[in-house]
């Protein structure tokens, strides 16, 4: 029986993975599953974290909780978005090691990369430019978690692995109209601007810096098919630089091109406008995910067709959901 630690599993990505978990279990495998809530345990509380390794003694940590948002969330709360960052990092990975924890993986984010690094971005960019200014302390808490894991593994030969995915989205997303990212925001944005009969909807920025969207169940198959690989298939456990492996489809879309998907797929036919006065943040950010699709593993959902299925789980998620 192997028992699985997943942290942040309400979260999008955590209950991606856990779904996944839970179908290999119902299929025979022997898992023991854990899971806590915030209110259950704090992950920034070095020792509530401490208590609850040294009580359960899992074997596998999966680390999917973060606190996480678009360009107004990280441009308003900087110190919130560090702080609890590099906290819930440390806690769960030391703890981890402290508990006796040989097997983990940490999700981190595909903003670790420099603002200028050429495109697309390939694992040895990192930590070769400046960061983009309206995500910084929250790259930065990222950076160190994957330092974290290639130290941890360094010294004492334990694996530790990190995967950066590039945005992503699907069931379960945050649909705040301002702490939210991209997409979510978009399909929030214009749902209410069909539902109401506006003329037009205003996108923040130029509407041409390019994006690349994940669907969040190709983020969970990619993490456990990397989790899954045997050490001796895994190249990237201690290697400076390359202790990470970036997860993406391998394409992005202009914000302009994706707010024109999103109005087809909500049925907006107004006009669309862009905001130059507002930032653009970076303007490309695709990830090279050469390493990962040598190693066997490639994204399966469309765009229109992930942001179609994502927004039917709005709709139908209407009185719960995150807005």
């Amino acid at each position: 029986m192997t028992k699985i630690y997943v942290a942040g599993h309400r979260g999008m990505v955590g209950g991606a993975i856990l779904r996944q978990l839970e179908a290999r279990k119902a299929k025979g495998a022997a898992l023991e599953l854990i899971t806590r809530t915030h209110s259950e345990l704090d992950l920034t509380d070095q020792s509530a974290v401490r208590d609850f390794m040294q009580a359960e003694k899992p074997d596998v940590v999966i680390l999917a909780a973060a606190k996480v948002g678009g360009i107004h969330a990280n441009n308003t709360y900087p110190a919130e978005f560090i702080y609890e960052n590099l906290m819930i990092e440390a806690n769960v990975i030391h703890q981890a090691f402290a508990a006796g924890v040989t097997k983990l993986l940490q999700l981190g984010s595909s903003c670790i990369y420099p603002k200028a690094a050429p495109q697309p971005m390939a694992e040895d960019t990192l930590l070769t430019g400046p960061l983009e200014p309206t995500n910084e302390p929250y790259a930065i808490a990222k950076i160190a978690g994957i330092k974290l894991c290639e130290s941890y593994n360094r010294q004492h030969g334990v694996d530790y692995r990190s995967v950066m995915p590039t945005n992503l989205y699907g069931p379960g997303d945050n649909f705040h109209p301002q702490n939210s990212h991209v997409l979510p925001a978009l399909i929030r944005r214009f749902h209410e601007a069909t539902r109401d009969g506006l003329e037009e909807v205003t996108i923040w920025g130029t509407g041409t810096p390019r994006r690349e969207f994940l669907h969040v169940d190709d983020m969970a198959e990619a993490s456990l098919f990397v989790l899954d690989l045997p050490k001796a298939g895994y190249d990237a456990n201690t290697d400076p630089m390359l202790s990470h492996i970036n997860v993406g489809s391998g394409s992005d879309i202009s914000i302009l091109e994706l707010a024109q998907m999103v109005a087809k797929v909500t049925g907006f036919e107004g006009q669309i406008a862009t905001d130059p006065s507002k930032p653009d943040g970076t303007m490309r950010k695709l990830m090279d995910v050469s390493r990962l699709s040598k190693m066997g593993w490639q994204a399966r959902v469309g765009l229109e067709e992930g942001i179609a299925e994502t927004y039917r789980w709005f709709l139908d998620n209407a009185d719960t959901v995150r807005t």
